[in-house]
């Protein structure tokens, strides 16, 4: 039976694995790894992907926390940190929305996704999951659309240090960090 377990296993082996690609996100309270999926949510992950290569989120911030002692939306609260580029880009273009319902990939605990106000107005904003957040998928009630977000991928290494950040001082009666966290470095695993 050996000889067929060595088939198998050669066979998994030549299978095509989902594309995905470790970015690096070191902030003032330490670093995570997100892992980017480019084959279930293509157009986001390259959207994503250009923004770390340009180096747009180096000096960026983390911005918002929704915590339950911080959520403003009592009908269906949800628990992220949203964080984004250095300055306001206006040159920035929109993409189309990547529902979960095509993608499969869902917002679970760590995952990421674009920030967005209306269906395919998602351009350099993103935020990280803290718990599974249901109501952001398709078919949630987070947005009256019922859209939902694009997710894209999710926190490998490091969800202590979402954590540590979502726990970070807000302004009163508000999702506003204070002061907000940096970002100081966004990279592609392996480069410097």
């Amino acid at each position: 039976m050996k000889w067929w377990l060595a088939i198998v296993v050669a066979l998994a082996l030549q299978q095509p694995r989902p594309s995905t690609v470790r970015v690096n996100v070191d902030t003032e309270l330490g670093r995570f790894t997100v892992e980017v999926d480019t084959a279930h949510a293509p157009i986001t992950a390259a959207n994503f992907l250009k923004y770390v290569d340009d180096g747009a989120y180096d000096g960026g911030r983390f911005h918002r926390a929704v915590r339950p002692d911080t959520e403003l939306r009592a009908d269906f609260p949800i628990q992220v940190i949203q964080g984004g580029i250095r300055g306001a880009r206006r040159d920035v273009p929109a993409i189309a929305l990547e529902r979960t319902n095509a993608t499969g990939l869902k917002h679970v605990d760590g995952a990421i996704s674009m920030a967005r106000n209306g269906p395919d107005t998602a351009t350099t904003d993103f935020f990280i999951c803290i718990g599974d957040q249901p109501e952001l998928d398709f078919g949630g009630r987070r947005n009256a659309d019922g859209q939902g977000f694009g997710a894209f991928g999710r926190v490998v290494a490091g969800m202590d240090v979402v954590r540590k950040i979502q726990a970070a001082p807000v302004k009163e009666k508000t999702e506003s960090l204070t002061p907000p966290i940096g970002i100081l470095k966004a990279s592609r695993d392996g480069r410097p």
